[in-house]
Order: structure tokens, then C-alpha cells, then sequence
């Protein structure tokens, strides 16, 4: 992903390559049925964008086989390293700020990227130049503003306070620039942007062993500035992932909204 100074959800950090795994789990299904409808195959020459860790680049290597090729991009690569041969190419680079890394795709991908982006706008514009005439352009993000509790069942003070811990993350995330209404813009957004054909959906896990490894994983790696900015104390996060690891609460995750189209 693309980190401001302020970004909230660092790849450095310890906790990142747990909350890639739960996004695999939850989130790869959708991601390859949609890449799937486009015809992927042999050949193809694909843009990875704000990869962060592997699962999306090694699907796309395996399906564009050698005689294709997958630019997966990110401000930090430390996660990309084990996808980092033939096919795939790695780079370090900033969609928000930088030049696109070649021209010519027939898809640019990005999930989870555009939401903490400080420039969305060039970041979108930079993603649809890479495009060849007839490209598929794919990009997928959470609205937490659509569905903002992890617990929309919320019959208990266990999922009451795992309903405040999440307004306090949403509230660290506004502070530091994320839109967390941008999913639902996707559409319009593409559709402005020239491209044809523009579809959307969207997925909203409610429950599942990857709900619960995501917002465990989150709630540590916020941790600290969850209490210095006085939105929770450490007792109430110590009774939170003591819940969460009990596997009796019923834990969702923002709407992930998927927006697709093509260059004309």
C-alpha cells in the first residue's frame, strides 16, 4: 500500500504479514473470480499495484505463465521478496506519486490500496494511462462507512466494546487521510474516468476464522495509538483479543467493493 507520513497500517510492522494472510483468506476468492470473467491467460502483462504480500502476485504469475509478465508494485517490497522472479518483476514505487512503471497493460489491479492514498485522483489517473486501448482495469476497496461495527449483531457489551474499538480505528484512519467512503465511489469514478462497460459488487464477511485473525491483527498493530489518542485503555483492548481469541463472537469486516472496466 502507499503510506503517507501519517499512514496508520505500516508493512513494516509485525502484525502486517498476519493481516495479508487474512486478507488471502478472505478476499482471494473474489479477487480471482472477477480476474477469471476477464480471460486471463498466457501472455498477459499485469499490473499489481500496492501488492503488498504474494497471494494475488503468484495467482497472476501462474496464469500468465512465461511469455507474460506481473509488475507488482508497493513503498515497501519487504513482503514481496519470495514472488520476486520470472514472471514477476518487483519495484519499489508510489501509484500516488509516481509515474506508472511501463505502458501497455491488459490489466491493472489494485486491492486495499486507494482508500489510504493521499492523491487518489493521480493515483486512478496513473492506473488507467498504463492501460493498453481494451485493457481491464480492477480495482477493489473497503467503505467503512457503509458498514462501520464489527459486531453488527451487537446484543452484548463484549460486542459493544468491539464496536467502539472499531469507531476509534476508523477515527485513527480519517486522522490520517483515508476516505472511508471511497469504495461506493468506484463506479462513478471509473465511469468518469472514460472507461466502458463499468460493473460492480461487493463482498461482506460476517463471520469466519479469517474475520476474526484480521481484526486481532489489526487491533495490535493500533494498539498504541488507539490509547495515546484516548479512544480505548489497555484493559479494554486485553478483554477485546481475549474475546476475539475465544471464537465465540460473530466478527465483520468493511464491505469490500470491487469496480471494473475497460480502456476504450
Amino acid at each position: 500500500m502507499t503510506r503517507s507520513d501519517g499512514y496508520l497500517l505500516d508493512n513494516r510492522q509485525t502484525e502486517a504479514a498476519e493481516r495479508f494472510d487474512a486478507f488471502a483468506a478472505l478476499f482471494d476468492p473474489t479477487t480471482f473470480r472477477h480476474l477469471e470473467g476477464f480471460g486471463i491467460g498466457p501472455g498477459w502483462r499485469c499490473w499489481e499495484v500496492g501488492a503488498g504480500g504474494t497471494s494475488v502476485v503468484s495467482w497472476l504469475a501462474k496464469k500468465v505463465g512465461p511469455t507474460g509478465k506481473v509488475v507488482a508494485t508497493d513503498i515497501d517490497i519487504s513482503h514481496l521478496a519470495p514472488a520476486a522472479r520470472p514472471p514477476v518483476e518487483v519495484r519499489v514505487h508510489d501509484v500516488g506519486a509516481h509515474e506508472p512503471p511501463g505502458e501497455g497493460f491488459d490489466l491493472v489491479h489494485a486491492r486495499l490500496v486507494l482508500v489510504h492514498v493521499p492523491d487518489r485522483e493521480r493515483a486512478l489517473r496513473s492506473m488507467l494511462k498504463a492501460l493498453r486501448p481494451g485493457g481491464r482495469l480492477l480495482i477493489e476497496d473497503a467503505d467503512p462507512a457503509l458498514q462501520p461495527l464489527t459486531c453488527p449483531d451487537e446484543y452484548g457489551p463484549d460486542q459493544q466494546l468491539a464496536n467502539r474499538l472499531r469507531t476509534g480505528f476508523r477515527q485513527l484512519l480519517a486522522d490520517r487521510g483515508a476516505d472511508l467512503a471511497y469504495g461506493r465511489t468506484l463506479p462513478r469514478l471509473l465511469r468518469e474516468a472514460g472507461l466502458r462497460g463499468v460493473e460492480a459488487n461487493a463482498y461482506f464477511p460476517v463471520a469466519s476464522p479469517a474475520c476474526a485473525a484480521l481484526e486481532s491483527a489489526t487491533i495490535r498493530q493500533v494498539r498504541d495509538q488507539l490509547v495515546a489518542a484516548g479512544l480505548a485503555t489497555d484493559a479494554d483492548i486485553d478483554r477485546h483479543l481475549t474475546n476475539v481469541a475465544s471464537g465465540t463472537m460473530d466478527l465483520a469486516t468493511a464491505p469490500l467493493i470491487s469496480a471494473w472496466g475497460r480502456r476504450a
